[in-house]
C-alpha cells in the first residue's frame, strides 16, 4: 500500500515584506518549516556584506570600492537542524552578523546598487526551483515580483519596539523608547532610499500583526498557501 502525503505537491514561492521589527524572519522561517519549503533570510545576506565591508574598512559611501569588492564576494545560506548558517567566503559568520552595529550598517550598504544587484541575482537563483519563503523589504516588488503569494507584514512602531526590547532582554541598557527611535529612523531610511525602497506590492496582502501572536500569523499564511496549492492542482 502506498501512503500519500496531505501536503500539496504544487510548490510556490512566498514573498514576505515589511518594516524592521515586524517579525518577518521568524514568521518566514516557521512558514517554511510548516510547508517543507526553503527559507531564504535575505537580511542575513545584507548583514554578511556589511561585515565584509567593515572588515575591509570600506565606507558605505565609497561606491567604487563597494562595486569592485562585490564582484567576488560569496555568500551561502546553509540550512541546519534548528537554524540557518551564513557563510561569507566559506567562513561561518552566523553569530558575528547578529550585532546592533552590523544591523545598522546593513541598511547603509543596502543603498548601494552594486550590493543589491549582486544579492538579488543570488536570491533569484535560490528561488528558481520554487518552494521558497523569502523575507525582506523589496521581495514582492523587486526580487520576486512573480511570487505566487505576497504578504506585507507590519505592526505599530510601539509594538515593534516592544518586541525588539524583549528579544534584547534589556542588554546594554537599551529601552523601549530607544528602540522606537531607532525603528522610526530605520523606517524613514528604508522608505526613502533610491534603490528599491520599502513599499507594499500592489498584489500583496497587508497583515497587521500588532495584536496577533506569531502562531496566528504563521497559520494565516500557511493556510492560504495550502489553499492556493490545492486550487492550482485542480
Amino acid at each position: 500500500m502506498t501512503l500519500q502525503s496531505n501536503a500539496p505537491a504544487l510548490r510556490l514561492n512566498i514573498a514576505i515584506d515589511g518594516p524592521a521589527g515586524a517579525g518577518k524572519s521568524t514568521v518566514a522561517r516557521l512558514v517554511a518549516r510548516e510547508l517543507g519549503y526553503t527559507y531564504i533570510d535575505t537580511g542575513a545576506m545584507y548583514r554578511a556584506v556589511a561585515l565584509h565591508m567593515l572588515r575591509l574598512g570600506i565606507d558605505p559611501e565609497d561606491a567604487d570600492a563597494i562595486h569592485e569588492e562585490m564582484k567576488d564576494v560569496a555568500i551561502e545560506l546553509i540550512p541546519l537542524d534548528s537554524r540557518q548558517a551564513v557563510l561569507l567566503n566559506g567562513t561561518d559568520v552566523t553569530d558575528e552578523i547578529r550585532t546592533p552595529e552590523i544591523s545598522r550598517l546593513a541598511s547603509s550598504y543596502a543603498r548601494s546598487s552594486a550590493v543589491r544587484e549582486r544579492l538579488v541575482h543570488l536570491q533569484r537563483g535560490m528561488a528558481a526551483r520554487k518552494g521558497v519563503v523569502m523575507d525582506g523589504r523589496d521581495i514582492g516588488t523587486h526580487v520576486l515580483p512573480d511570487a505566487e503569494q505576497k504578504w506585507f507584514v507590519t505592526a505599530s512602531v510601539e509594538e515593534r519596539a516592544r518586541r525588539r526590547y524583549a528579544e534584547s532582554s534589556g542588554v546594554d541598557g537599551a529601552t523601549v523608547e530607544q528602540f522606537m527611535r531607532e525603528i522610526a529612523a530605520r523606517d524613514k531610511q528604508d522608505e526613502t532610499r533610491d534603490v528599491s525602497p520599502l513599499r507594499q506590492a500592489e498584489d500583496a496582502v497587508l497583515l497587521d500583526t500588532t495584536r496577533m501572536t506569531i502562531d496566528d500569523v504563521v497559520r494565516v499564511i500557511v493556510d492560504q498557501a495550502k489553499l492556493l496549492c490545492r486550487d492550482g492542482e485542480r
